[in-house]
């Protein structure tokens, strides 16, 4: 087993705080693991297991649980006469009704410390902040990073090629799961389309009473082929309207909000630059893994910058950044990526081989004019390494840093 040892520390830091630990982030990317591994590395610090609650609501045995006060019964009892440290560990959390009650109790009546995981960020954030403003900490858990991919391939088959690794994390993304299996389309494509269908079955259909299901799946193709384009709610209404479909601007916004709240789309916004403010016209739509696509839609060329795009986002991510597209005059920047009051500006490219496409990607960094650092990411073996202060990388290199 890989040990996801970033996640790990980023828990323990707060293990100790009077606050709730919530692990959020798309189904099948590895928060459950990542709980288990708590839990062995509490026992193997010295916690006696008996004082550690562990309840995963994908468990048959626990389909009992269905309200508040179930799971406030069920974890009283259980922790009931334990001396020492104690400790509260729930997976899966908003499969409970009224789930936040019981949490909130648990926290008032410091029966332990507690940590928790749920695949719907809106319910968990909106239903938290309004109980327990200023006592929880959300860790958002990302698909594998290509460092944690290597990780898995080494250990499955003992030597890993980083070019050939590459390509296939290109492909079929960053689920662990994918692992468990030989990496390959005949197997890893069924895995991740059996994946896509628990999603949107469990954590939009299913939650959000959805009957339209086939325009669901539409909104949500559409997006997928446009990773990494800008989008407005209307421009897709009215694509759809160009091929005889008639689905309204509200139901395209909430469809789209649901597969956000889910986590399988991901949405950002444009920032201007120049006037310093954020804009509410035009987005990008990335996917919470980018596998989701290729199960799909197959490998295509023409979808690649997008994929590229989408693998750097995650990155930023899970390296602490809050990421925009800029927007300069008439310039688009693919990235800034914001973080303790300072920014770096990225541009995400396949190949800088024709002269034109290198001064797209270096002139819209070069007409910005402030000190943060600037970088162009491109698939090009042997980059020159830059021009006039902008550095040039090649993706692989950037993403083992």
């Amino acid at each position: 087993m890989v040990i996801r040892e970033t996640y790990l520390k980023t828990i323990e830091r707060f293990l100790d705080a009077p606050i709730i630990k919530i692990l959020t982030g798309m189904r099948r990317v590895g928060k459950s693991t990542i709980l288990l591994q708590m839990r062995d590395r509490l026992i193997s610090g010295g916690v006696n297991p008996e004082n550690i609650v562990f309840i995963n609501m994908e468990i048959f045995e626990n389909s009992t649980i269905k309200d508040a006060a179930a799971l406030h019964a069920t974890v009283t009892e259980q922790l009931s006469g334990k001396i020492g440290e104690k400790y509260i560990l729930l997976d899966e959390v908003q499969e409970i009704d009224q789930w936040e009650k019981a949490v909130q109790s648990f926290l008032a009546e410091n029966l332990g410390k507690i940590i928790i995981t749920g695949s719907n960020a809106h319910m968990l954030s909106s239903e938290l902040a309004t109980l327990l403003t200023g006592r929880f900490i959300e860790i958002p858990v990302y698909p594998l990073s290509f460092c944690e991919f290597l990780d898995f391939r080494h250990l499955q088959e003992k030597t890993t090629d980083e070019r050939t690794a590459f390509t296939d994390y290109l492909a079929y993304g960053g689920l662990p799961g994918i692992h468990a299996l030989p990496l390959g389309s005949t197997t890893t494509t069924p895995y991740l389309n059996a994946v896509l269908d628990t999603l949107l079955l469990r954590d939009v259909v299913k939650r959000h009473n959805i009957r339209d299901v086939s325009t669901l799946e539409r909104i949500l193709f559409f997006a997928m082929d446009n990773v990494g384009s800008l989008v407005s709610v209307k421009s897709i209404a009215d694509y759809f309207k160009s091929q005889g479909l008639r689905v309204s601007v509200e139901t395209v916004s909430q469809y789209l909000r649901h597969l956000c709240d889910a986590s399988i789309l991901i949405r950002v916004s444009r920032f201007d630059i120049q006037g310093k403010r954020q804009l509410e016209y035009l987005d990008k739509y990335y996917l919470g893994d980018i596998g989701l696509r290729y199960a799909k839609m197959g490998n295509d060329s023409r979808r690649l910058p997008g994929t590229l795009e989408n693998i750097v986002l995650h990155e930023l991510f899970r390296r602490g950044f809050k990421v925009f597209v800029g927007a300069f005059a008439s310039k688009e920047i693919d990235f800034i990526a914001e973080k303790d009051g300072t920014k770096q500006y990225f541009q995400v490219a396949t190949y800088l081989t024709e002269q034109s496409t290198i001064e797209r990607e270096f002139g819209n960094l070069e007409a910005i004019n402030d000190h943060f650092p600037k970088t162009v990411l491109s698939l090009d073996e042997l980059p020159p390494g830059g021009r006039n202060g902008i550095v040039w990388k090649h993706i692989r290199e950037w993403l083992t840093e």
